[in-house]
This record gives C-alpha cells, structure tokens and sequence, in this order.
C-alpha cells in the first residue's frame, strides 16, 4: 500500500551532476552524482557560499572534499575523504570542491537560493590544480 501524494513527495535523481531534488520555503535537497567535470585532473575552480553552511551526505562510493581557507584567495587547501551517512557540514564562505568516484552519490542540504549570485568560484592556477591531483592521491 502506498501513502497518499498529498501526504509525501517521492524523489529520486540518477542522471550525472547535480541536481535540486527538494525545495521548501528556505531549505534545499539536492543529489550529485559523479561527472567528469569533477573528476580530481579536471577540477579547475573553487565555489564558497556567502550566505550558507552546506551539508554534505556519502550515499555510496567515495568522495573527497576539498577545503581552502582565505577570503579573496584560495590559500592552504586541505582535503576531507568522506566516510558513507557521515554529515560534513561545510562552514559559510569557506572554499569548497570535491571529487567523486563513477558510483559516487551525495547528498546535498543548502539553501534554496545558493546560487552564483551569493556563491562566488575562483579559478585555480596550476599549481593549486596540482595541490588537489596531490591530496587525492594521498589519500587513496
């Protein structure tokens, strides 16, 4: 037997890339699902939200965060491997990118209006590049 529709949203989202699943009032529910653009060799930019914390969930495979501090500038970045059903709650303006196996999916929670317009990204230079292909490796 199933819930009536007017008491649940079902949701579900297979396709590459990310994806909002879930918006209501001031919360969103997205999924990402592995792309090249996020493969660790392709990975060229970095994003900070100004306005939000962003949460993030392993539902399967592997998935590396990668953090930087600074304020105008990536600077120090560090790596996080991520650990399946484990919450990383990543701080407000702090930079972010991450990089996903092919099985790999995530959990997102954010607000609904993170968009470009609060969420600056910064292009790395080749050696930050080279920083993050660094940190992956190590950590595989």
């Amino acid at each position: 037997m199933k819930a009536k529709e007017e008491l649940i949203e079902i949701k579900s989202y297979t396709e590459e890339g990310y994806q909002p699943v879930i918006d209501f009032n001031s919360w969103r529910v997205a999924v990402l699902n592995y792309c090249e653009e996020l493969l660790v060799e392709n990975i060229d930019k970095m994003q900070k939200h100004n306005q939000t914390d962003e949460v993030f969930v392993l539902l399967k495979g592997e998935c590396t965060l990668f953090l930087a501090e600074g304020e105008e500038k990536v600077e120090n970045i560090q790596a996080q491997k991520m650990e399946p059903f484990k919450l990383y709650n990543v701080k407000k303006s702090v930079w972010h990118t991450h990089t996903l196996s092919k099985e790999a999916m995530v959990l997102i929670v954010e607000n609904q209006d993170t968009d470009l317009s609060n969420s600056p990204e910064i292009d790395l230079n080749q050696k930050q590049q080279q920083r993050l292909v660094e940190l992956s490796e190590s950590l595989s």
